[in-house]
């Protein structure tokens, strides 16, 4: 938290932008430094990411990263998961996020297709509402891991899904 705490707005930025692309979240978590401990910041951080408006959800599902799959995942996969990817954009005109924090490796992607095939069924008003917890879960995830590893929240996308 020290570290946190006493980085430059500029470093800070940059390190809460890397959790949430929401210059707003990032703001907003940033503002109301200094935090006594983690659990403050990460009720500030859900507080924020609660607070978002579609614009600013736009703007953090557009800088979402492309799903990580295990170098032995088979073609097959990885062609049912570009069909479900382009299906979701098209059905909602954003990318799709899931955070897979606690799900091993091995049933990642089962849990992924499930999902994804799953909230095709949702209305768009539904849809946004899921994908706003899911970014904000994906945020706190990587706010934790980056604090846990005193470094960047890019550093850790191995939780998060999205694609394009």
């Amino acid at each position: 938290m020290e570290h946190f705490n006493a980085a430059s707005e500029e470093d800070l930025e940059r390190a809460l932008l890397s959790c949430l692309r929401s210059h707003r979240w990032a703001g907003r978590v940033a503002d109301h430094r200094p935090y006594p401990d983690l659990d403050s910041l990460l009720a500030a951080a859900d507080e924020a990411a609660y607070d978002l408006g579609w614009p600013d959800l736009t703007e953090a599902l557009a800088a979402e990263p492309l799903p990580a799959l295990p170098p032995d995942t088979y073609a097959a996969a990885h062609t049912a998961l570009s069909a479900a990817h382009a299906a979701y954009e098209a059905r909602f005109g954003h990318v799709f996020v899931i955070c897979l924090d606690g799900v091993s490796p091995s049933e990642a992607l089962d849990r992924l297709l499930e999902a994804i095939r799953s909230r095709l069924t949702n209305d768009p008003e539904e849809e946004r509402v899921v994908a706003a917890e899911e970014l904000r879960r994906l945020a706190r995830e990587r706010l934790v891991n980056a604090l846990r590893g005193a470094g960047n929240c890019a550093n850790s996308h191995n939780e998060s899904a999205a694609g394009r």
